[in-house]
Order: structure tokens, then sequence, then C-alpha cells
């Protein structure tokens, strides 16, 4: 298993950038060092807190050499909502860089990213990664309206350049293609240009978005969204059911091969 740090860093950041989303940077220096495309950290607020567990996050962009490790959270509950009213120079308690990330096959040239509302975050890395190692990048971004829509200047940056395309799907339509993602990612699966496809959001749009990859034989991850209390394997909340049995999201995953998912 990979070493994780704990580290206590002040916030440098935390900036609302969507409806109900929020860009938050934090100096975490070991974490920053070490994490990988697709891993996450635990989150815990410093001093009196409304939550008894810590909240997962996928790392969303790291500055190595500046020690800063960026997460994008949406407000959903008391402790997000608690974290969105933070300040620069008040203190969170991480722990990290935790899971497996995303695997590239080896010899891949054209890869798909597909992110569904807040799942944008956990690919950002991925596509980065991707477009400093020579391979064509398209994404298609989806979120319920524009208003809702984030992260998507950075991967963005990614496909451009890499020489890919980025594509946006609103549920209302109210910028991009009218629609959920498989809209327009089905027919680029379809097209048979890709040797690998990422997936990260909702649990049914994951499956969706899944399927003609898995019908047309490319090789598909999915980052699994599941409740990982612990981060640490011992409490069996994020359970994943797969061909090879039960397996646990946050040591396990939460990325995971789409053709391993008992969907």
């Amino acid at each position: 298993m990979a070493e994780k740090f704990q580290e206590t860093g002040a916030i440098l950041k935390n900036e609302r950038i969507a409806d109900g989303m929020f860009w938050l940077q934090v100096k975490a220096p070991e974490i920053a060092r070490h994490a990988r495309p697709g891993q996450f950290v635990h989150v815990r607020v410093t001093g009196p807190s409304v939550q008894f567990l810590r909240m997962p996050f996928a790392v969303y962009d790291v500055t190595g050499e500046a020690g800063v490790v960026d997460i994008c959270y949406q407000v959903l509950g008391e402790g997000t909502r608690q974290l969105s009213g933070l300040s620069c120079g008040d203190e969170l308690d991480l722990i990290g860089p935790i899971g497996n990330g995303w695997s590239v096959p080896s010899g891949a040239k054209h890869a798909l990213m597909i992110a569904g509302g807040v799942g944008a975050p956990a690919l950002n890395l991925l596509g980065r990664q991707m477009a400093a190692d020579g391979i064509v990048v398209d994404a298609v971004m989806g979120a319920l309206n524009e208003e809702r829509l984030c992260c998507v200047d950075h991967i963005e940056q990614a496909t451009k350049a890499s020489g890919g395309t980025l594509h946006i799907t609103t549920d209302d339509g109210s910028v991009g293609t009218k629609g959920f993602v498989t809209a327009v990612s089905d027919g680029l699966i379809a097209s048979g240009a890709y040797d690998y496809v990422a997936i990260c959001g909702p649990l049914p749009m994951e499956r969706n978005a899944a399927r003609p990859a898995l019908e047309n034989g490319v090789p598909c991850q999915v980052s699994m969204e599941k409740l990982m209390a612990c981060g640490v394997g011992a409490c069996l909340s994020c359970v994943v059911d797969t061909v090879a049995g039960r397996k646990r999201c946050c040591v396990d995953g939460p990325v995971f091969d789409a053709a391993e998912v008992i969907w």
C-alpha cells in the first residue's frame, strides 16, 4: 500500500467557482509531492467541527514545488457548508494521498474522458498527464445547466494541449448539446477512435457511459463515487461489487476497471 501522510496546512484559496461548487487550495507539501491522478484526500476541519467523520475529495490539482493541494467540492451537507465558510489562513487536517488512481494502457494514443457534474475534478490531473505523454485527449463534460459546470477551463487546457476537443452537454441545453453526456459520448466511442476511456460522475451516468466502451472492447475505467467513511478500508462503508468479489472503494479503488464492476 502506498505511503500516506497526515498534514495540517493553511488554506490558500477557498472560492466559489460554480453554483454550489468551491475551489480550495491548501498547503500540504508531502501529499502534493506524492499524489497521483485519481487519488483522493480525507479532510477534517481543525478545531470545532460539525463532522464526526472526515470528508473525501478527489485531488483536483497539485503544485509539488509549492507544496499545494487543490480540491473542488460541492456544498451538500453541514460539513461542506462549514468548509465553504472558511477563509485563507484557516487550517485543515488532511490524510493522503489515498487509493489507486487511473492506469492508462501502455501504447494508448487517443483517450476520451467523460465527466458528469462534480466528477470533473477527478479527471483534471489525468488529462494533463496524458497530454504530457503525447496522448490526444478528448473530453465530454456534462451538468444540469451552465451554472453547474465546473473545472471547464482546466479540462479544456488539457484537451487543447493534446490536440483534442472538449464537448459540453447540459440537461437543459443552456450551453453545449442538450442532454446527458451520453448524447455525445456514445457516438464518439462508436466511432472507434479511442483506445482508452476514463469516466467519473454519478453511478447511473457511469454505467450508461461505460456501456458502449465495454460493448466495443475499449479499455475503460471508472472512478466510483462512494461514501468513504474511514479511508483505510476498515469500515466497509464503500464496498463495490465486482466480478472478483466485494472490494473497498477507498483502498482497492476509487478507480476500477469498468469491466470488473457489477453494475
